[in-house]
């Protein structure tokens, strides 16, 4: 198990730009399944999930070809069916969180996948309903295969489409099934899906391979099926949850930083929502300036009550930034109700942060209230374990403010979503040493 070794207290300048964006990664490659042709992607984020899906994707037969750092052509001709209903292709899906999106693709055009429960963060409960629903709303048959401990999809006739509404509006899920409906026979119309610019990304790809696809941006997707998908190339959008990380990275340390190349428009109320917590951002072109502040005063509702910031499906605000939020909280002037809705062991991690002199009150699984200390007081070193990759970073800009030298064990989790952090951190002026 490795750790960072991290010595706080140092300004940041400089600029930094943001690696290609986990999510849609994970998706997009999932998508070459659906076809024999080549598809070159680009931006790709070279990090640890990445890296095993690609991985994964090599030992299916798929053919991967490297031509430059984040940019890759994957050829999925010569896929081998007795691998993917192997007990080794169910392991690996199972220690991999990003193996969820091969599902759709698998059963589209192989007519049957193993869907093993996914591994990942230790978060909490998340759920696959969705996924198995709206595979068998398109007509899959669903089993429990006791001896892999996998459910088995399997569609041996092929796909209908048809109407359904979700019962959330998962990103993955509906990435899964967008993606499953572009080969089925017939019109499949998805309603309350998701529509973050990832889901996005996804379709623009899948209609550049040829899938017919009407709504990408609403949550009203119709995906009319195609006897087959061809080739095409695919650039993938900067990471949001960098971005957003920057700009806390930022702040909690009174730094100026400029944020290069950010796909602003596709940033959501994320800036906003920094600037509820007394952030300045400047807006240039495509990119975000970070100026130093000696002080970050967190606004109050209209009526006086304190600030509440909570996760929504897209336009609202992304689970994956408030643990980050959370953390800037602690060193601005004034009250923020914390409120994490989607999983219930995602704050879990604050009190490490409590155990550093962070004024927090945990209420329950969901809501933490954070009491600024207006950097009047600097938080102390500590010993922490990154569990999942958003309290991970969250600990290491925590860490990078502290006063003293911290160590954070578990950093493969960090690794996980972020690339070379460590090496790209440094280069502006932090301290942070991987053993």
């Amino acid at each position: 198990m490795s750790s960072f070794i991290i010595e706080g207290g140092h300004r940041l300048s400089g600029e930094i730009r943001p690696q290609g964006a986990k999510n849609e990664a994970l998706e997009v490659i999932s998508a070459v399944l659906l076809t024999e042709e080549e598809v070159r992607i680009s931006n790709i984020p070279e990090i640890l999930d990445v890296r095993n899906l690609i991985g994964l994707m090599e030992v299916m037969g798929v053919k991967v070809t490297r031509h430059a750092k984040g940019d890759y052509s994957f050829r999925a001709d010569a896929v081998d069916p007795a691998y993917i209903e192997s007990a080794d292709f169910v392991r690996r899906c199972a220690a991999l969180r990003g193996s969820v999106m091969v599902v759709g693709p698998l059963l589209a055009r192989f007519g049957r996948a193993y869907f093993p429960k996914p591994g990942g963060d230790k978060i909490g409960r998340r759920r696959v309903d969705t996924h198995l629903e709206g595979m068998r709303r398109l007509g899959a048959a669903l089993e429990y295969d006791e001896a892999k401990r996998a459910f088995l999809l399997t569609a041996p006739k092929g796909l209908k489409g048809v109407y359904m509404l979700l019962d959330e509006a998962s990103v993955t899920g509906t990435a899964n099934i967008v993606m499953a409906s572009a080969l089925a026979e017939g019109t499949t119309t998805i309603y309350n899906a998701a529509c973050e610019p990832y889901v996005q990304q996804l379709c623009k790809l899948l209609v550049a391979m040829g899938a017919r696809i009407d709504g990408i941006g609403s949550n009203l997707l119709r995906v009319t099926g195609v006897p087959a998908l061809h080739g095409a190339s695919h650039v993938i959008l900067p990471d949001m949850i960098e971005v957003g990380s920057f700009i806390g990275l930022a702040a909690i340390n009174q730094s100026s930083l400029l944020i290069k190349d950010v796909s602003y428009g596709n940033l959501g109320i994320i800036p906003d929502s920094f600037q509820r917590l007394g952030v300045r951002l400047e807006q240039r072109g495509d990119d975000i300036f970070v100026p130093a502040q000696d002080s970050y005063e967190i606004e109050s509702f209209i009526d006086g009550s304190i600030m509440t910031l909570a996760d929504a499906p897209w336009p609202g605000l992304t689970p994956d930034l408030l643990s980050v939020m959370l953390v800037v909280a602690t060193q601005c002037k004034g009250s923020l109700l914390i409120h994490q809705k989607m999983f219930e062991s995602r704050l879990f991690f604050v009190d490490k942060l409590i155990d550093m002199g962070a004024q927090i009150i945990l209420c329950d699984p969901h809501r933490a209230v954070v009491i600024g200390h207006d950097h009047k007081f600097r938080l102390r070193a500590g010993r922490m374990t990154s569990p999942d990759i958003r309290a991970g970073i969250a600990m290491l800009l925590a860490a990078m403010s502290a006063k003293g030298t911290s160590e954070i064990e578990n950093i493969e989790q960090i690794d996980r979503g972020y690339e070379d952090i460590d090496i790209r951190l440094n280069a502006l002026g932090a301290c942070i040493t991987r053993k």
